[in-house]
């Protein structure tokens, strides 16, 4: 199995985390046209060395892992600004680690779920929670884990992490979710 170029994976780390911005009061573009892409400006990259993530023995469940004491797989929630589904580079560190974890056990699989606050339509939260999971499946992608290994769901605001209406829960319920299976 080749391994990545680490600079052309930080370099395309570094391009996935630029992502796009959207906003609530953008009309949606007629299904006949072609969406502009923005091309995203350069994103500071983290010097803070990672941990590896040691890949599973025959002897390990690979899926105890995630949960063990001290692994960098514990941070399974990404969160979010308002009304965006750029990745922060406080998530960064996690999902290099996920993104190594996934390519040594290429029979796992991880599905992200997106999810929104209870601000803006149904409608709208369900594209926006589907963009913050499209975005986490493009970093990883970047980091060569398999788009076979990969599933998004957005349930936008309709499985709140936190219950209330004010920014303390708000900010705890703009997030995306990573959950392991076989």
């Amino acid at each position: 199995m080749i391994k990545p170029n680490h600079a052309l994976a930080a370099l395309l780390l570094t391009l996935a985390l630029a992502g796009c911005a959207s906003t609530a009061d953008q009309p949606a573009a007629p299904a006949d046209q072609a969406a502009a892409v923005p091309v995203p400006a350069p994103a500071a990259t983290s010097t803070t060395p990672v941990a590896p993530v040691q890949a599973a023995t025959v002897q390990a469940d690979p899926l105890a892992m995630v949960d063990a004491a001290g692994s960098p797989l514990r941070e399974r929630t990404i969160y979010f600004e308002f009304d965006r589904s750029e990745i922060g580079a406080g998530a960064q560190r996690a999902l290099e680690a996920h993104g190594r974890f996934l390519v040594a056990n290429p029979t796992l699989k991880l599905r992200i779920e997106g999810h929104c606050d209870e601000r803006g339509t149904r409608e709208y939260n369900i594209g926006l929670g589907d963009r913050r999971a499209q975005a986490v499946r493009r970093v990883l992608m970047f980091m060569g884990v398999q788009a076979a290994q990969l599933q998004t769901v957005s349930y936008g605001e309709e499985q709140p992490a936190v219950d209330g209406h004010d920014e303390a829960a708000w900010s705890r319920n703009r997030r995306a979710e990573l959950a392991y299976s076989r």
